[in-house]
């Protein structure tokens, strides 16, 4: 509320009809004027706000496009993060999702559809447990199933599950995938889970992320579920600037 009042008492000074003597009046006699002329023009308060809510954005751009600049190696090359499609494909998606996001696994067909129809796509894996004690369970047994080579049969089953990411239902999925139970208990706590988790939690707080499913697509961040079409021409986008 400070800020919008302060937006229009800069609004109204340059409303006033005498900036030379507006320079000279007090605080409590221009929020008097201030106030009188919002009387008299109501639409100014909309504009302020407007503008307030126009360079806001606009600091937040800027803000998110340095981060993007001094963490690209880590958001699409980062060693910890599992990797679907074509490890050495021209475009990378960096996807930040929770096995109990309903969003994420309707955008599961999705990214499947891109997957398939453009064999030069690679997808960064981000897990980010947001959604409860059982994502965290969830976040961590995908991770750990890397040791046994099924992460990407584990993610995907999982995705495609009914009811909610706990930990009975999600050692259910880790056993019909083939999964050694004990050996993925244990593996859960590798450093290498804490890691990553830690890592995507800092990447998605400087990137301003504030839910899941989001993305990181080129120089595009991309909130919120994504059909295939948009997601094909976002990366052919990706491509055009490359080549340019």
């Amino acid at each position: 509320m400070t800020r919008i009042w302060t937006a229009l008492l800069a609004a109204g000074m340059l409303l006033l009809a005498v900036p030379a003597a507006a320079q000279e009046l007090t605080e409590d006699r221009v929020r008097q004027l201030v106030l009188e002329t919002i009387r008299e023009n109501p639409g100014i308060v909309m504009e302020a706000v407007a503008i307030l809510q126009a360079q806001e954005a606009e600091a937040q751009a800027g803000a998110q496009a340095e981060v993007l600049n001094e963490q690209r190696e880590i958001l699409e090359r980062d060693p910890n993060a599992p990797v679907f499609g074509n490890p050495d494909g021209d475009v990378t998606i960096v996807e930040f999702f929770d096995y109990n996001c309903p969003y994420c696994r309707r955008a599961m067909p999705e990214l499947e559809v891109l997957l398939e129809s453009d064999p030069n796509v690679r997808m960064v894996m981000r897990e980010w447990p947001i959604l409860g004690e059982g994502s965290v369970f969830a976040a961590r047994a995908a991770l750990a199933a890397r040791k046994q080579g099924l992460y990407e049969e584990f993610h995907w089953a999982m995705m495609g599950m009914e009811g909610r990411a706990e930990e009975p239902s999600v050692l259910d999925i880790a056993d019909a995938v083939g999964l050694d139970i004990d050996r993925l208990l244990q593996d859960m706590d590798a450093p290498e889970v804490d890691e990553h988790i830690a890592t995507t939690m800092r990447l998605a707080r400087d990137l301003g992320f504030t839910g899941t499913p989001s993305f990181v697509i080129g120089d595009q961040l991309v909130p919120g579920l994504v059909e295939s079409a948009r997601l094909i021409r976002l990366v052919n986008q990706v491509r055009e600037d490359q080549a340019n």
